[in-house]
């Protein structure tokens, strides 16, 4: 039975100079059953988790919220006053024959660190549409490699051409005002200076939506509900 979302959005400011946005990604309505993700084809990959591992591509946590979800500050961001990005690498595991994080966000320019923990071959395949793609095998337990994505995009796919169910979210911005919603729903994104915003929420199935605030010395707070 093929399944409609709706997605709405509220927004309340209150204030302070550099706000602390705050909020949740709540979710209505009956849940995708949790399905097992099928690992007889490779049996490496089976024998390495002792207990089921489900599918990430919708999580409804146990309080009715999101996780994995991308929210950011889509339009208002003066980008004459945004900080350098950070040098530190954004790691990016294979473990267990499963992308951790099943969503990441980093800086343009900052390192991204694809990191094997598995002693089994995998490949690292991105489907940028904005930024410079990369598809290439990583064979060796420990095995690390470090791409610098070059632009903006919001959840680009990478996925594992040998195990088709593979799957992560990279997200690279050119400020630093972005978060993604955790196991209970929450998200925080700091330091937001003054001024009026367009905040988007971003899920890989159940598409985005934007939100208008104002930013004016306070605390912001942000919820958004599929």
């Amino acid at each position: 039975m093929k399944r409609t979302y709706a997605l709405l959005a509220l927004i309340s400011v209150s204030s302070l100079s550099f706000a602390a946005v705050t909020g949740s990604v709540g979710f209505s309505g009956a849940a995708p059953k949790p399905e097992a993700i099928k690992m007889s084809a490779d049996p490496a990959c089976a024998k390495a988790n002792t207990t089921k591992v489900m599918k990430e591509d919708v999580v409804v946590n146990a309080n009715k919220t999101l996780a994995n979800v991308f929210v950011y500050v889509k339009e208002g961001v003066k980008k004459e006053s945004v900080p350098a990005a950070p040098a530190t690498p954004v790691k990016l595991d294979q473990s267990g024959c499963r992308y951790v994080p099943h969503v990441v966000a980093l800086r343009v320019g900052q390192p991204l660190q694809i990191v094997n923990s598995d002693a089994v071959m995998h490949n690292v395949h991105s489907m940028s549409k904005q930024s410079n793609s990369f598809n290439m095998g990583m064979a060796t337990k420990g095995q690390s490699i470090e791409k610098k994505l070059t632009k903006p995009e919001v959840m680009m796919k990478v996925k594992c051409d040998v195990h088709g169910w593979m799957t992560t979210y990279v997200n690279v911005m050119d400020h630093p005002y972005y978060a993604i919603s955790d196991t209970s729903g929450a998200f925080t994104i700091d330091g937001l200076p003054d001024g009026e915003y367009t905040f988007e929420a971003v899920h890989e199935k159940l598409g985005a939506k934007t939100a208008k605030g104002k930013v004016a010395g306070g605390v912001a707070k942000v919820d958004f509900a599929f």
